[in-house]
């Protein structure tokens, strides 16, 4: 069934620029764990003043971090930059366990951005490790979130799996006592054949009750599904290292439409409209709307733009944030 439609603004081509239909895909941007991640940084600002160390970038996002940036924050990459008795913050794609440990030693005052969805991931983790289970984390080498959910279980309790062919690779028996948990911001689609793979290899093998994937990566992907089999382009906003906005232009390829990633409006080459009556907009995670709504204005300098926004799902979810910045 298709996601209904809402009319933001039309009207009919005049002069020399010729009507682009926009589907802007409906739900997309901020989740609700990148909107707490920034709460706690712009909170921690207002209660210790800046500035306020944040470990990594708070969210895969510069616009944002630049924004916070102005505001008092430091972003660094290990806490031996941040001065002892600072204060600090952990990223939303969550740290290793040595992390806090570490500032905890050092008598940091740290906040823990981490995602709620990811943390679960982390406990998840532990409850397969104290159970006497391997772990087979599908997720991809070097991300932030996947260094920090194998840090939560000591080397070589946990083993990475990226693709079909780790999976043929793995060297396991029927006899091993196996479980499976995932990154938070993979494919849908790829993650489900991965996993078919894992099960028909390890049938012993369990898993979490509730699938890894959260709610705002599905989401996204599935309201790309909508706007993508429609239009002659795509355009996802989001940074390159942010792995559910990658996901999501790839999503829109294997619907069969062409999709390029983009950061802000200026990446945008007019010749990519050449021949492109529709056009489908969405933006990951850790893109806020008023990066959709310049990307917009920016279309319209152009093109005569007729807006349509294709709701797929409606999201209410809301994470609370830590005891530190509310009490």
């Amino acid at each position: 069934m298709n996601a209904p439609l809402q009319n933001s603004a039309s009207g009919p081509a005049s002069g020399d620029r010729p009507l682009l239909t926009l589907l802007i895909a409906a739900p997309r941007g901020f989740c609700a764990g990148v909107d707490r991640a920034i709460e706690i940084v712009e909170r921690s600002l207002e209660r210790y003043g800046a500035p306020v160390y944040v470990r990594h970038e708070i969210v895969h996002n510069q616009y944002v971090v630049d924004g916070l940036k102005a505001k008092g924050a430091i972003f660094v990459e290990e806490l031996d930059e941040v001065p002892n008795g600072a204060p600090v913050v952990f990223s939303a794609h969550g740290v290793p366990k040595s992390v806090p440990a570490e500032a905890q030693r050092r008598g940091l005052d740290y906040l823990d951005a981490t995602c709620p969805l990811v943390s679960k991931v982390h406990r998840q983790a532990e409850r397969q490790m104290e159970a006497g289970r391997h772990i087979l984390f599908i997720g991809h080498r070097g991300h932030p979130e996947v260094i920090g959910t194998m840090g939560q279980v000591p080397e070589g309790e946990m083993t990475l799996v990226e693709t079909m062919e780790d999976v043929a690779a793995l060297p396991f028996g029927p006899d091993d006592a196996l479980s499976y948990l995932t990154q938070t911001t993979l494919s849908v689609d790829d993650t489900a054949a991965i996993l078919d793979a894992l099960r028909e290899k390890y049938p012993q093998i369990v898993g979490p009750k509730a699938e890894d994937i959260c709610y705002a990566t599905s989401n996204r992907q599935a309201a790309v599904k909508e706007i993508a089999p429609g239009s002659d382009l795509v355009l996802v906003i989001g940074s390159p290292n942010s792995s559910n906005s990658v996901r999501l232009v790839e999503v829109a390829r294997k619907c069969g439409t062409d999709a390029r990633l983009i950061q802000r409006a200026d990446d945008i080459d007019p010749a990519w409209l050449e021949g492109v009556g529709t056009l489908g907009l969405t933006a990951g995670a850790s893109a806020p709307e008023k990066l959709v709504r310049e990307v917009v204005d920016r279309l319209s300098l152009w093109r005569e733009v007729e807006e349509h926004t294709l709701i797929s799902a409606v999201e209410k979810m809301v994470f609370k944030l830590p005891r530190q910045l509310t009490e």
